[in-house]
């Protein structure tokens, strides 16, 4: 009796039958009742292959099972039997468009293929300023950003796949590219910037809470959302940082600063479900207030609680970095996880959905051992608490450095995991991007991406949301206590690393579509993390090569080449500009 096929995400259940059919065998599908939501069952036999299914998307899911089991067969199916559904009804992927990093149709082409193939069933792209909203081009003017054409250019093909297109609009934190510009800075909580408790003073980012700012977002909304064929939007309101600390200070002190936030977070949603809106939101800032969240309505609303680090059983936080995290919303029990944050929303009977991430910003090939814990944490949790969807996050902090495909080994992981957390939680991923997503018949290529998303651990050097070596590139100091200084042993085994791994990509064969591309973007990923190993090395004392001007001038202009087959070029120059190479680099 042959193996059983290797299918992608792996069924709940499945068996192996000693008996086969044709190739070319017709498929008797229909529908079963009984069935759980997107549910299939697959039978291939000597009476031939069976489909059944609870609906559409089940039906779709089981085809694409069958395609698979083909795939791998000859000139006979194997005898097969399936019965599959997934953990979480909604599976979402979450791509930032705002950092820099604006992709291009072929971009948003391979990547709709691919969610459609993880089973991935709903996208939503990030937006701060990259819409081109028609009354506000001083925001969007320098980005390339995104058309309502190319919306409803994005929305077919995702129906045509089976993926729903939610909109994406940020209105309350996270504005800065909208509060420097003129036109909008009498919008700002602090219009001239604000002083954080360890002495920097950072940007504007929040809107006052007022009528005026409640018409500004709430006509952004109403421009959007006519765009997409869903009625969901997801308005974020997250990391309202400086709120109380600007204009709204004295009402902030009577009132309380989570009062505030909920009062136009209620504003804004309940404009919206008149509109008929079935509005999303991240759940940080409410997280500590279940008195406040009962107060939500229970219907078309849906809290996102995110969290992307792996989760800490007893956290222990170096001093000073309790102060820092505590300021932008982190505290202990945030560190522990989902288990942390989900019972809120839970308890409430508010509809909920976990969002961890790919765990590939401030990086520059991802952080592996971090993306699992995370992407397992939210699983386990979410599907013990009753969340109705699985979000992926892939975030693109200080310009978007990473390509596209440092994200795919995270997001292959997820979108298996948020389909069958049990059948799943040991996926062979490098396996699975060799044979369904790279299509590398040398089969290297799947293990030198998670290897070289492992480089962030080996240098010695530690790191809060986001790699040492990143850091380095971009000249921050993101150190977590006195023993997050590099070791000698630890650059050298970086170094050493770099090296196999290079010879692996170089030598893999993928037949994917963009496959020259993965490879290309690879190298110049693993170049720049070479140059970013030296320079936190010789900031800490440890003997080095220095990096010849002219290699660092190739590495920035390749970095621009392989930017823009992905990207379009509107955030290029900002993104390069963040790497601190030129000078440190020797």
């Amino acid at each position: 009796m042959q193996a059983l096929p290797d299918i992608l995400p792996r069924p709940r259940f499945v068996e192996r039958l000693d008996a086969t059919t044709p190739i070319d065998a017709p498929v008797m599908a229909e529908w079963v009742g009984g069935l759980p939501e997107q549910g299939y069952t697959l039978d291939i036999g000597r009476e031939g292959v069976r489909l059944g299914f609870s609906d559409r998307a089940g039906e779709r899911y089981g085809r694409a099972t069958l395609e698979q089991i083909r795939a791998e067969s000859g000139a006979t199916l194997p005898g097969v039997r399936v019965r599959d559904w997934p953990d979480f009804p909604q599976r979402g992927y979450m791509l930032d468009v705002s950092r820099d990093r604006v992709p291009t149709r072929s971009t948003l082409q391979r990547l709709v293929e691919l969610l459609a193939q993880l089973r991935i069933n709903h996208l939503q792209l990030y937006t701060e300023h990259t819409f081109r909203y028609q009354h506000h081009r001083p925001a969007w003017c320098d980005a390339s950003p995104l058309t309502s054409d190319d919306i409803a250019w994005l929305d077919r093909l995702c129906s045509s796949h089976g993926v729903e297109l939610a909109a994406n609009q940020n209105g309350f934190g996270h504005m800065e590219r909208w509060l420097k510009r003129s036109e909008y800075r009498d919008l700002a909580e602090a219009p001239d910037g604000w002083k954080t408790s360890w002495g920097e003073t950072w940007k504007a980012g929040v809107l006052y809470p007022d009528e005026r700012s409640l018409r500004f977002v709430l006509d952004l909304y109403r421009e959007l959302r006519p765009c997409f064929s869903s009625k969901r939007i997801n308005i974020n309101f997250d990391e309202t940082f400086e709120l109380g600390k600007g204009r709204s200070k004295v009402r902030v002190e009577r009132e309380g600063r989570a009062r505030v936030y909920f009062e136009f977070l209620r504003a804004v949603v309940d404009e919206l479900h008149r509109d008929g809106a079935d509005v999303l939101f991240w759940g940080d800032v409410l997280r500590n207030h279940p008195e406040l969240v009962a107060e939500l309505p229970k219907r078309d609303l849906t809290a996102l609680v995110w969290h992307y680090e792996a989760p800490v059983a007893d956290p222990e936080l170096p001093a000073g970095l309790e102060e820092i995290l505590a300021e932008v919303g982190i505290d202990n029990e945030v560190l522990r996880g989902f288990a942390g944050q989900v019972p809120t929303f839970a308890k409430s009977g508010i509809p909920f959905w976990v969002c961890p991430g790919t765990s590939t910003w401030n990086s520059l090939l991802g952080r592996w051992s971090n993306a699992t814990a995370n992407l397992i944490d939210a699983a386990e949790n979410g599907a013990t608490h009753g969340a109705q969807g699985y979000l992926i996050t892939d975030w693109g902090d200080n310009g978007h450095h990473q390509p596209p495909s440092a994200s795919f080994a995270p997001l292959v992981y997820g979108a298996s995991l948020a389909w069958c957390t049990d059948s799943n939680r040991d996926l062979e991923v490098t396996a699975a991007l060799d044979r369904d997503v790279f299509r590398d018949s040398t089969r290297r290529l799947g293990a030198a991406v998670v290897d070289a998303a492992e480089l962030y651990r080996k240098s010695g050097a530690e790191a809060f949301n986001g790699s040492p070596l990143f850091y380095a590139l971009i000249g921050k100091d993101t150190s977590l206590g006195g023993s997050a200084a590099p070791t000698e042993q630890g650059i050298d085994l970086v170094l050493a690393e770099l090296d196999r791994i290079d010879h692996a990509i170089a030598f893999s064969s993928p037949e994917c579509s963009d496959g020259s591309l993965v490879k290309r973007e690879l190298l110049q990923a693993t170049r720049l993390t070479r140059i970013a190993a030296g320079i936190l090395a010789r900031k800490h004392g440890i003997a080095v090569p220095s990096t010849a001007s002219e290699q660092v001038e190739q590495a920035l202009h390749e970095q621009r080449a392989c930017w823009l087959e992905r990207s379009r070029p509107g955030g290029l120059d900002d993104s390069i500009a963040k790497l601190k190479i030129t000078a440190e680099a020797r």
